[in-house]
């Protein structure tokens, strides 16, 4: 007679509760663990907050997101939005071993858009010397709780988003922000980052991309987060930060030579986005003087 399987088991179980303080300027882990699963082991959920992380050790598991079955072997990794209807369970003929977490935290929905995990929630084939000490250290964390835990808890999160993010990109499934981003926005993008200092707009990316310039203003926004002005602006900044800090260019010089006609417009621009004039910035940057550092920047 078949010996029947065992049923699941909670090799680690915990649990945490951070402050709401916390939560406004961190990520924190809110539950997490260790499970050997039974053939029965099956999770189904609308909605919950947060995001979870399923890191299988050994045998299948399968997850549902977006009406789509993903199939989940040893060395992958999961990432499941709550947000939205979901599902995972252990395929009966071979059950998972899985550590896995929960997260939430300000940033947690850019984080996976930014890995694009509704379209691909799986990570496959991930180095475990790399991914599983980060889950080990995040347990002992929890399990010997100090003052500063949230903070290491929302480090230990950046790094694995960190080795997800490179792990994405040497799959090729991430370039230029976002795997799904459409090959006809390449063009006025490669575009824009070559030639950052012309007057570009929107009708004329649009006639690069083929596409009437409303439905490339939508179709960029989707899939850069931000509109083409905004994308060039800080494209411009960036390059004027660069120009400030190597170079003795005086302000009117690096403001033209980055797209900008009126240096006031420039300094201005420059302002709202580091938080820093042109010369107090570069200043700053090359140690000639102390300048208050501003709060939200």
């Amino acid at each position: 007679m078949t010996k029947p399987a065992a049923p699941t088991r909670f090799l680690l179980s915990l649990y945490h509760t951070p402050s709401a303080e916390t939560f406004a300027c961190h990520h924190s882990v809110v539950r997490a663990g260790h499970l050997i699963a039974g053939p029965e082991h099956h999770i189904a959920r609308d909605h919950y907050p947060g995001h979870e992380l399923i890191l299988c050790l050994r045998g299948t598991g399968e997850v549902q997101v977006q009406g789509k079955v993903w199939t989940v072997n040893a060395g992958d990794l999961v990432w499941i939005d709550c947000g939205q209807p979901h599902a995972y369970w252990a395929v009966k003929s071979d059950p998972w071993e899985v550590y896995w977490l929960r997260f939430d935290g300000p940033q947690g929905a850019r984080w996976a858009a930014s890995l694009a995990v509704k379209a691909h929630p799986v990570f496959s084939q991930l180095s475990m010397r790399s991914v599983r000490p980060v889950f080990d250290r995040i347990f002992r964390r929890l399990q010997a709780p100090d003052v500063a835990m949230d903070a290491w808890l929302n480090s230990d999160l950046t790094q694995l988003v960190a080795w997800l993010t490179e792990s994405r990109h040497s799959s090729g499934l991430l370039t230029d922000g976002d795997h799904t981003m459409p090959d006809r926005l390449r063009k006025p993008i490669e575009t824009m980052r070559l030639k950052y200092f012309h007057p570009w707009r929107v009708p004329e990316l649009a006639a690069m991309a083929g596409m009437s310039p409303s439905h490339f203003f939508r179709v960029f926004k989707q899939h850069l987060g931000t509109s083409p002005h905004e994308w060039l602006r800080r494209e411009r900044i960036t390059h004027a930060k660069r120009r400030l800090i190597e170079t003795d260019e005086a302000i009117k010089q690096v403001a033209s030579q980055c797209g900008y006609s009126d240096q006031f417009f420039f300094s201005r621009d420059f302002k709202q986005v580091t938080g820093f004039t042109p010369t107090d910035f570069r200043k700053r940057e090359r140690g000639t003087v102390a300048v208050a550092v501003p709060h939200a920047r």
